[in-house]
């Protein structure tokens, strides 16, 4: 229970004893590197005063106990006696995951004894300052678990000082290391009072140099503190000649600098932030702490199928997957389908690997690079064989996805709550055992679709229609858009019952919300390769907000898609538990079968009115056929879809189900935080109800620490959009991206990031928003055009923009972060660009035709893959 001890008694696995920045350096010590000697006030002094004590002002006025103030101006003698930097080192700080850069504070060219022990308290005082309490707060870090040590080391007269960082902290390269460095001591520099000189040194050790401003110097008064002192504008020359009064370091003094901080980051494992002095012609090392929310390393030229399965996964990834999403749905669902379909023609590492982790952390997004197998050589062969077996028309009369309807509903009809624990334990696996079947069936029903699609591109483009593809398969009837119209017709329900007025909804509107959730309410509400992100069942306010967006607007008019046949109330014939084939008749009234046309079929008649055509009435027939064989395969592409969800709310609810007994048991704090175990981890828990002690410790060990470290990374992106969405010359565009179609339109902007914000939509704005999928379809009633960062021509959302009719401009990168609310600008969808509405040269509403030829190509080419 020391009190005080030298710095070099100390180590990296002594961080209860001396804190983050104490235990650093003494390793830093213990290894030889350039430290000023010191010493720490370990968190048993600090422990010893404490009591009853949470405010700075508590500590300020406490009277040391003798034997910590004489162990503190004992170790000062034996340190020489002279000025000190006195630092505090708190247990919670200089981590992988947290930082706490200025959170507690810092006293440089402290004199004497007096001074010295009124620094100390001070230091101690400031582990209990409000931005360091909120700072705990939003990282989660209780209180009452944090001590503070305090750092005293011989001061360092330094002739310039600053910070560096052994890896870029803008671009992410571990291959660079960049230095600040300005005239006087570094605190100049930190505290970000001066422009400094910038020094980046590449892996050759070339050095790009781009001088400061020095607005300010910073030095060591007479008697102890600091003078701030006008700054020296022309001390930084290009000569490399560091003078008296400091300048640009020489080169051999930057070399050696990148020499240190490498050997830092080599010794600790990881890159670092360090903090540095020069002075009497020597460097000193005064910090050294883990570089925190570090982007990605950059990925360098992506080739094109790359850009294009990245653009499918950042679409999929709105937010970062916790260590739950990565042992079950993100390699059992959606992604792992797609890796089973491209896997069963040949081609190997698509869809997998592509989700990298730190310190067991989703920490970037690593788009794949599939490689072909002997396989492949087989693939067409493969191709006609399914296609010529598993008609898509008729995919839902497959046993295999009547067996697999049975086997959810059992699962769904489970009671979660009565469950013991080992049955409880058993339903994720026994949900992600349900995904094979569908995989299967897209394995087999794929073929069709693609060849389907590209029969039909083929034909119009030898008769010279091309631009009519996207049309011609707009006539599908999807699932989505039986969800469509089912939100629509609840909302007209909304509106004929005022239920989105204040107070308890009518029996009527609550009657229908149910019966809609009970049969599209496991739709997700941002990403369906995640299961922690709740469905419309567990989210109903995403349902509302729709709602409420649909209910302000007139009804769709006739022959949108959302009004064309009967409104589509849940439990219609083609609910989950009655799916009705493409073909098969239905009652008078009742919505039109999957595949068929919902709408008058103006392309088709258009189609049909061709020369060519007019005169064979064969012809005309086999078109027609083939038309209808497109419009079948685009609606097992997205049905398939629709009903591989299914699996994904169960698997959700139980594992919040086993998060709550944890709870329950005091091993989590809360049930979500179950969502950063795997499932591996909660299936070796045998008993909740015996979960004590060390084990119960260690879980809770294990949930903090990957929480700090996904809280870090929550500013970091999983990947460059420049990466997959290269910059192109834009003119006086404000915006370019892939065009999606719909012609122009001109409205304000609304930026809406996540679905709990549909509400914010009002009729005519103009969308723009991170990603879409099929839940964010029924705001484009509403939207004059939507701009979107991820996606392409192909996505859901595009396909779904141009049956709206409205312009879609895809995989922007950054629309949500250049455009803001209430602005007015034009969308091209035909061109992909958005400009300011007021330097637009056409700022025409209304619509236009779709891109027929990049639409058609990236539909085809998605449904012979199962992109999506």
């Amino acid at each position: 229970m020391k009190l005080v001890a030298p710095l070099n008694a100390f180590g990296r696995a002594d961080l209860a004893i001396a804190g983050g920045k104490g235990a650093n350096l003494g390793e830093l010590v213990r290894s030889a590197f350039p430290v000023p000697d010191g010493f720490v006030v370990t968190t048993h002094a600090y422990e010893l005063v404490a009591q009853g004590r949470s405010t700075p002002a508590g500590f300020e006025r406490v009277e040391l106990p003798a034997d910590v103030r004489e162990a503190i101006t004992a170790a000062y003698a034996r340190l020489g006696g002279g000025p000190v930097a006195v630092r505090s080192s708190a247990t919670a700080e200089d981590l992988p995951g947290a930082a706490f850069a200025g959170q507690q504070d810092t006293y440089l060219n402290v004199v004497g004894e007096r001074a010295l022990l009124d620094a100390v308290r001070r230091c101690w005082g400031s582990l209990w300052t409000e931005r360091a309490v909120a700072y705990r707060a939003r990282l989660g870090i209780n209180d009452d678990d944090v001590r503070i040590a305090v750092v005293v080391q011989s001061m360092v007269e330094a002739e310039t000082a600053g910070v560096m960082f052994t890896a870029n902290p803008v671009t992410g390269d571990r291959t660079q290391l960049v230095i600040d460095a300005s005239s006087g001591l570094g605190e100049a520099v930190v505290s970000g009072l001066v422009t400094p000189d910038h020094y980046v040194l590449d892996a050759r050790g070339h050095v790009d140099f781009t001088p400061g401003r020095r607005e300010v110097v910073i030095r060591s008064a007479a008697g102890g503190g600091v003078v701030r002192e006008d700054g020296e504008p022309g001390a930084s020359s290009a000569d490399g000649v560091l003078g008296e009064r400091g300048g640009r370091l020489p080169d051999a003094v930057v070399a050696e600098l990148g020499r240190l901080g490498r050997d830092v980051a080599a010794h600790f494992g990881r890159p670092q932030d360090i903090e540095w002095a020069y002075a009497g012609g020597r460097l000193h090392l005064l910090q050294a702490r883990p570089m925190t929310a570090l982007p990605p390393p950059p990925l360098g030229r992506l080739n094109p199928f790359q850009r294009r399965l990245a653009a499918v996964l950042l679409e999929y990834l709105p937010e970062r997957p916790y260590p739950i999403d990565m042992s079950t749905w993100v390699p059992d669902g959606p992604a792992g389908l797609m890796r089973n379909v491209l896997g069963s023609f040949g081609v190997r590492h698509a869809f997998e690997g592509f989700l990298q982790e730190e310190d067991e952390v989703v920490y970037r997004l690593l788009p794949p690079a599939p490689k072909p197998a002997p396989k492949v050589l087989a693939a067409p062969f493969l191709v006609l064989a399914r296609a010529r077996r598993h008609d898509p028309a008729r995919w839902t009369q497959d046993r295999r996805f009547r067996d697999y309807l049975v086997a959810i509903e059992a699962l769904r009809a489970r009671d979660l709550r009565a469950m013991p624990w080992d049955e409880l334990l058993r339903v994720p696996r026994q949900a992600l055992d349900l995904v094979p079947p569908v995989a299967d069936l897209r394995i087999d029903y794929l073929p069709g679709t693609g060849l389907a699609l590209l029969r039909l591109l083929v034909a119009v483009r030898l008769l010279g229609r091309r631009e009519l593809f996207a049309d011609l398969l707009h006539g599908a009837r999807t699932r989505t858009t039986d969800t469509n119209r089912a939100l629509e017709h609840l909302a007209e329900v909304a509106r004929r019952t005022g239920a989105l007025e204040p107070g308890p909804p009518p029996a009527e509107f609550a009657d229908a919300l149910a019966a809609f959730l009970d049969e599209y309410g496991h739709r997700e509400t941002s990403s369906p390769i995640l299961v922690t992100t709740p469905s419309w069942a567990d989210a109903p306010e995403v349902v509302l907000g729709l709602v409420k967006v649909l209910a302000a607007g007139p009804p769709p008019p006739t022959g949108s898609p959302t009004s064309a046949g009967s409104p589509m109330p849940a439990g219609s014939p083609t609910s989950a538990g009655s799916p009705t084939p493409t073909g098969a008749t239905t009652p008078a009234g009742a919505p039109t079968p999957t595949g068929a046309p919902a709408q008058p079929d103006g392309a088709l008649e258009r189609l049909l009115a061709h020369p060519l055509l007019r005169r064979s009435k064969a012809r005309r027939a086999r078109i027609t056929r083939w038309v209808e064989a497109a419009r079948a395969g685009v609606a097992f592409r997205e049905d398939s879809h629709f009903y591989f969800m299914m699996p994904q709310p169960v698997l959700r609810r139980s594992l919040l189900e086993l998060g709550r007994r944890l709870r329950d048991a005091g091993a989590l704090a809360a049930p979500e935080d179950v969502f950063h175990l795997r499932l591996a981890e909660l299936e070796e828990i045998e008993d909740v109800a015996a979960l004590r002690g060390a084990d119960a410790e260690r879980l809770r060990e294990t949930v903090s620490r990957r929480a700090l470290k996904r809280e870090e990374l929550s500013g970091v992106r999983l990947i460059d959009p420049a990466a997959i969405f290269p910059p192109t010359a834009t003119g006086d565009a404000l915006l370019t991206g892939a065009p999606a179609g719909g012609g122009t339109a001109t409205g304000p902007v609304k930026v809406i990031v996540k679905p709990a914000d549909f509400c914010r939509l009002d009729p005519g704005d103009v969308l723009v928003c991170p990603y879409t999928n099929p839940s964010w379809t029924p705001l484009f009633q509403h939207a004059a055009a939507v701009v979107v960062d991820a996606g392409g021509a192909a996505s859901h959302a595009a396909i779904v923009a141009r049956e709206y009719g409205i312009p879609a401009v895809m995989g922007t990168g950054t629309g949500t972060s250049v455009l803001a609310d209430g602005r007015l600008v034009t969308v091209n969808g035909d061109t992909g660009t958005v400009h300011d509405a007021a330097t637009a040269t056409a700022t025409t509403t209304g619509t236009g035709a779709a891109a027929g030829t990049a639409t058609g190509t990236g539909t085809a080419s998605d449904a012979a893959t199962g992109a999506s």
